[in-house]
């Protein structure tokens, strides 16, 4: 039988339909960075709570994601620009809330000034601080621009934690910002323990999401935050939690 236009039309879309129909869904473009114990490489392999948090969140929806560990500055500006795209962990600030959808929360972290051991500084306020000499801090870290909003004039920007750490071990720097999550690994990059510094002054307390981009559609994000509410529920997510954080207080 010949076909008509018509005919040869139709075949054609419902041959589109059926394509559609079993081709899987777009995968998402996952991004994190090198912050142990929350998401890093060993053995070429991402890996660290984020990343274990994120892997069992995929295993429950279903979905596919590729997990791709890069410089913060990198990930922070494809989750802005490039759709279907996500960065973990993100502290989740006042300043970020408009930019990103939030899935979470997955940790809480207190961030303070450290410094030296026996430093002889005494910090009682943020007035204080802007007072105790340079403080460094990696300028795309949360916890720089919200000291930066606060208008803190001896405050340095450094361009990571490493460079940080080796200030504060060789005294070029009184002060440096870390959170209570990851400070022993931040600390290790210049050889130091966390015996070696003391907390002089908290001024912030934050949790970290996941953080999608703009686009992303509101069902993921629903289908995301509803696996991880039941991971907590039915104990998944305690249990990676004091894998790497043994003692640590969950986020509420």
């Amino acid at each position: 039988m010949l076909f008509t236009p018509y005919r040869r039309s139709l075949c054609l879309a419902l041959y589109i339909i059926c394509l559609l129909a079993v081709s899987p869904a777009q995968a998402l473009k996952l991004y994190t960075e090198e912050y142990p114990p929350l998401n890093f490489t060993r053995d070429g392999r991402p890996t660290g709570l984020g990343v274990e948090v994120v892997q069992e969140i995929l295993r429950r929806t279903g979905q596919r994601a590729e997990i791709e560990v890069v410089p913060w500055t990198r990930g922070y500006h494809a989750v802005q620009t490039q759709a279907d795209t996500g960065l973990f962990v993100t502290m989740r600030t006042a300043e970020r809330e408009q930019l990103f959808k939030w899935v979470g929360p997955i940790i809480v972290a207190v961030t303070s000034l450290y410094a030296l051991k026996d430093s002889g500084l005494s910090i009682a306020s943020l007035d204080d601080a802007k007072k105790a000499g340079i403080i460094a801090a990696p300028r795309q870290w949360y916890s720089f621009q919200t000291l930066e909003a606060q208008g803190m004039p001896n405050l340095y920007g450094v361009l990571g934690p490493k460079q940080m750490m080796n200030m504060l071990r060789y005294k070029r720097v009184p002060l440096v910002v870390a959170d209570n999550v990851t400070l022993a690994s931040l600390l290790a990059l210049a050889e130091l323990k966390p015996a070696d510094v003391e907390p002089l002054y908290t001024f912030m307390s934050t949790q970290a999401y996941i953080a999608f981009s703009r686009d992303t559609d509101d069902l993921l994000i629903e289908q995301w935050q509803s696996a991880l509410d039941q991971m907590k529920a039915d104990g998944r997510f305690e249990a990676i939690y004091h894998k790497w954080l043994p003692g640590a207080p969950l986020p509420e």
